[in-house]
């Protein structure tokens, strides 16, 4: 069964196609540079970085000083890794295994 989004519209079916389309990181790195700010993509990946050490049962206060991360920010990603949608756990796994 195909997952639901709750956010599903057609601007973001056409943002997530694009992505898609990136061959390659610098291919991103272009991209993501003109739609996003700086900012907002140091957010974006300090929350993968978070996830990815909450899964491997570090301390809020390891995880706070190597990111930098909130623990507003930390409590967030835990939540979604506990209720979310999986994704967080769906690229993790991706990435661990294009290790």
């Amino acid at each position: 069964m195909a997952y639901k989004s709750k956010l599903k519209d057609p601007f973001l079916d056409e943002f997530f196609e694009a992505v898609l389309l990136l061959k390659n990181q610098e291919d991103c790195y272009r991209f993501f540079e003109d739609i996003a700010t700086v900012g907002e993509l140091k957010s974006l990946s300090q929350r993968l970085a978070v996830a990815k050490m909450l899964t491997q049962e570090e301390t809020y206060t390891v995880i706070s000083e190597s990111t930098g991360a909130s623990t507003a920010t930390i409590s967030r990603v835990k939540r979604c890794l506990n209720y979310g949608a999986d994704g967080y756990k769906l690229i993790l796994e991706r990435l661990k295994n294009n290790e």
